[in-house]
């Protein structure tokens, strides 16, 4: 299980640097010479081979994780759309405010109303 926690850990770490785009290229460090451009080779090469075997065990995991989000989405969509039925547009809404008992309160803003003349329309 922790080999399993430190895989989804180091994926979900990655993730956001995936999510920002193309890099600009780099330039290639000079190689290094003798002993220690074979250390750093072979340094490479074991991270390489970890991250392979990480992602390679927790494969079976995330695609578990991927049906069971789709299961409980299935489940709770038809409460989701009741619920943005009832709410309707979310600009109608202020931002929530946390009392100090713990509750979460979201005030509605108040409806604008045409501007009042002195006549009175049947």
């Amino acid at each position: 299980m922790t080999r399993f926690a430190l895989a989804l850990s180091l994926l979900l770490l990655a993730v956001p640097a995936l999510a920002e785009g193309p890099v600009a290229p780099v330039e290639p460090a000079p190689p290094l010479d003798g002993e220690v451009g074979k250390g750093f080779s072979l340094m490479e090469e074991g991270a390489k081979l970890l991250f392979r075997g990480l992602i390679d065990e927790i494969e079976p995991s995330l695609g578990e994780i991927q049906r069971g989000f789709d299961e409980a989405m299935a489940e709770f969509e038809p409460a989701f759309r009741d619920l943005a039925r009832m709410i309707g547009d979310i600009k109608n809404y202020e931002a929530p405010v946390k009392l100090p008992n713990g509750d979460i309160l979201i005030r509605r803003k108040p409806a604008s109303l045409p501007p009042a003349s002195g006549e009175m329309e049947l």
